[in-house]
């Protein structure tokens, strides 16, 4: 924890205007994240080498300031997290973008990680599965097709937070989909066929 960290008020809202700083606990933690799904503290500090104390500390920040939540839970002491479900309109334009850079920038540290270490992976997960397409599409067909994937996807999304519904073998995959209209190269910004 650094002086800053102590210093900051801890009922500092969400909505204060204040961005959170790029801090390597909060950094971790949120990788963690999209590795595993969901984490208490002591499981956190338990894979990143940091005290419960200090994980807890990072995790309350990071709830604040709306990039995690509290998941459900059956009681107890234990207080799990999971990576806030944003819903866009709620949150605003500007949330939505903050948040959408802080994942996109997630999934390309994560495929950097994967390319230094995919050699130290079991032999059966060496591989990995890309391919990309250019599509002549209408905005509601580029909708449609991101429909037809997170419907493909819907069946495995219960398994994140229903460890018992994993197969033996399972691991997190990084499942990255980007849809966006290509602009032309012109200085001008005409389109071209």
């Amino acid at each position: 924890m650094t002086e800053d960290d102590v210093n900051t008020p801890d009922n500092q809202a969400a909505d204060s205007g204040e961005e959170l700083r790029e801090h390597e606990v909060r950094t971790a933690l949120l990788d963690l994240f999209a590795e595993v799904g969901t984490v208490t503290a002591t499981e956190a500090a338990s894979r990143l080498g940091y005290s419960s104390g200090l994980c807890s500390f990072h995790l309350r920040q990071l709830a604040r300031h709306g990039y995690i939540e509290e998941a459900p839970h059956r009681g107890g002491r234990a207080r799990p997290w999971r990576l806030r479900r944003r819903t866009p309109a709620a949150d605003g334009p500007m949330a939505e973008e903050q948040f959408g850079d802080l994942a996109r920038g997630l999934e390309d540290e994560s495929w950097q990680r994967w390319l230094t270490q995919r050699d130290e992976a079991p032999s059966e997960w060496r591989h990995d599965e890309a391919f990309s397409a250019v599509a002549y599409l209408t905005p509601e067909e580029m909708s449609r097709v991101a429909d037809v994937i997170r419907r493909a996807l819907a069946p495995y999304q219960d398994r994140e937070q229903r460890p018992l519904a994993r197969p033996d073998g399972a691991r997190p995959v990084a499942l990255i989909t980007r849809l966006f209209p290509l602009l032309p190269h012109t200085a001008d910004g005409a389109d071209q066929d």
